[in-house]
């Protein structure tokens, strides 16, 4: 049974830095491409990034490339998300998901973390 429970979120100021982690269990992590996708307050389901198995190639949407890095530690089974120059409009719940890209928004999710970006 696939098991992602996502951890990291807060409160956080507008500039400010947040680290997620999502600790993955009941298949091998180490032979999926994950993605962080994530939903804002009265939005819809939006792709953030993904990353391949072996952590050779990523990928970002246009509104986080350059201020967030997705990573992984096979060894570990956990999925990171490295937020910097959080804004306000990065408020959202985030979750890590067992898919690449494609299929991410439709890929089950746990529970997820929430990431508030406030002054």
């Amino acid at each position: 049974q696939v098991q992602l429970v996502e951890s990291g979120g807060g409160l956080v100021k507008p500039g400010g830095s947040l680290r997620l982690s999502c600790a993955a269990s009941g298949f091998r992590f180490s032979t999926y491409s994950m993605s962080w996708i994530r939903q804002g307050p009265g939005k819809g389901l939006e792709w953030v990034s993904s990353i391949n198995s072996v952590s050779s190639h990523t990928g970002y949407a246009d509104s986080v490339k350059g201020r967030f890095t997705i990573s992984r530690d096979n060894a570990k089974n956990t999925l990171y998300l490295q937020l910097n120059r959080l804004k306000p409009e990065d408020t959202a719940v985030y979750y890590c998901v067992q898919s690449g890209r494609i299929g991410a928004t439709t890929s089950p999710r746990g529970q997820g973390t929430q990431v508030t970006v406030s002054s």
